[in-house]
């Protein structure tokens, strides 16, 4: 990996999953990993429940909008993680890529929304732990 890993979450709308997961990694990380996501079909704001969600354990992703995916976000990215955004997001050699399985917290109650908060957290945790290992 790059000095500063370039990290791009995808889903869909961009609205929950990748919020969510972008919103983790920039807490836990700082400035030392560059983050970002976007979505195939952007939602016109971001889940207000996966914003409260994430309230609830104190990270601030209120001011987050939802962006359209491009080719360019994905070609200068060091990984790209997909959750649902299935066939539309682009391929480039050479670009790492993973998919977290993940249920879209579209339409759910914050009780619902929770446990998918949790699986997106230990997931990040899990890739911190790759990309920035104990010095």
């Amino acid at each position: 990996m790059p000095e500063k890993p370039s990290i791009l979450f995808v889903c869909v709308h961009n609205a929950g999953r990748s919020q969510m997961a972008a919103g983790f990694l920039t807490h836990f990380a700082g400035d030392q990993v560059e983050v970002r996501s976007a979505g195939s079909v952007p939602a016109t704001e971001v889940n207000p429940v996966a914003v409260a969600a994430m309230a609830e354990i104190g990270i601030d992703i209120a001011a987050a909008t939802p962006k359209i995916l491009t080719a360019d976000a994905v070609a200068t990215s060091t990984l790209v993680i997909t959750m649902g955004c299935g066939d539309t997001c682009p391929v480039f050699p050479g670009i790492r890529y993973e998919d977290w399985k993940l249920d879209d917290p579209a339409g759910l109650d914050l009780d619902a929304v929770r446990p998918i908060r949790d699986a997106i957290r230990a997931h990040v945790e899990t890739l911190l732990n790759e990309l920035l290992p104990p010095r």
